[in-house]
């Protein structure tokens, strides 16, 4: 087990529906990231939320995902971000968690933003995935998730959720208050990237990237409407004697739910 866990959030702007152009700067941005175990980019991170664009939709062995494998070997991290996947006829907004030695696992967005119509053109997800690494255990989640706090529940024993976003500017308080409650209500590590400018709807993003410890506090928050990258060092340490001083989770409400 690896009692500190360093991480990486990349808050950027991005090249609307322009893959080539997005890889190629965040290879950039990225060239200063050195010893992480966990690098972290926005929701969609090689298309912008361009949800009618299907037809940039790539398969498990397309360039961006081949270009992930790459990075993440480069980089000796793990890389992850959401991207548009097509599979067996259906188009996903899923995260890929790439490992440096090329291991591939994935989260198909379970809340699809209606509001736009990512629904009609995406396959939502069934289940939540819990990845196990270095002696943590991780719940990826995508942007609109953070909405629902029954679908982020803390009853599979999680250290740390993140929220892989492109959350806009007009329901950024929003945004900075579900996360602070996500972090005291689970009572885990709790991380929201997302981006900054402008995209082909012309909405406007102003970032608010940030990390939060099990009582909500911050731990890292990037500087609003700026490009660059956020390091954090999560203590497992700290996060068991907070829940053993605070055994909050172990009086929770029992029940499943039910896709």
């Amino acid at each position: 087990m690896k009692e500190k866990l360093d991480i990486v959030l990349l808050q950027c702007d991005l090249h609307w529906e322009s893959v080539a152009k997005n890889l190629t700067q965040i290879e950039e941005y990225l060239d200063e990231v050195s010893n992480s175990d966990i690098i972290l980019l926005p929701e969609m991170f090689s298309t912008g939320f361009s949800v009618k664009s299907t037809h940039l939709a790539e398969a498990m062995d397309g360039a961006t995902v081949c270009w992930m494998k790459s990075i993440a070997q480069k980089k000796a991290s793990v890389l992850c971000g959401s991207l548009m996947i097509k599979e067996a006829g259906h188009v996903y907004n899923r995260i890929l968690w790439v490992e440096p030695n090329g291991t591939i696992e994935y989260y198909d967005k379970r809340h699809l933003f209606s509001l736009i119509e990512e629904d009609r053109c995406f396959t939502s997800g069934k289940k939540r995935l819990i990845i196990d690494y270095k002696g943590w255990r991780i719940c990826p989640l995508i942007c609109y998730d953070l909405r629902f706090p029954v679908f982020s529940r803390n009853d599979v024993d999680y250290d740390l959720c993140f929220y892989l976003a492109n959350w806009p500017n007009q329901r950024i308080a929003a945004w900075d208050t579900l996360l602070k409650a996500r972090a005291i209500e689970n009572q885990a590590y709790i991380i929201g990237v997302n981006r900054v400018g402008f995209d082909g709807y012309n909405a406007e993003y102003s970032g608010h990237s940030q990390v939060l410890d099990p009582n909500g506090d911050l731990i890292a928050l990037a500087p609003d409407n700026e490009i660059g990258l956020v390091e954090c060092n999560l203590s497992k340490e700290h996060l068991q004697a907070y829940r053993d001083r605070l055994p909050f989770l172990e009086d929770q409400d029992k029940f499943d739910l039910k896709a």
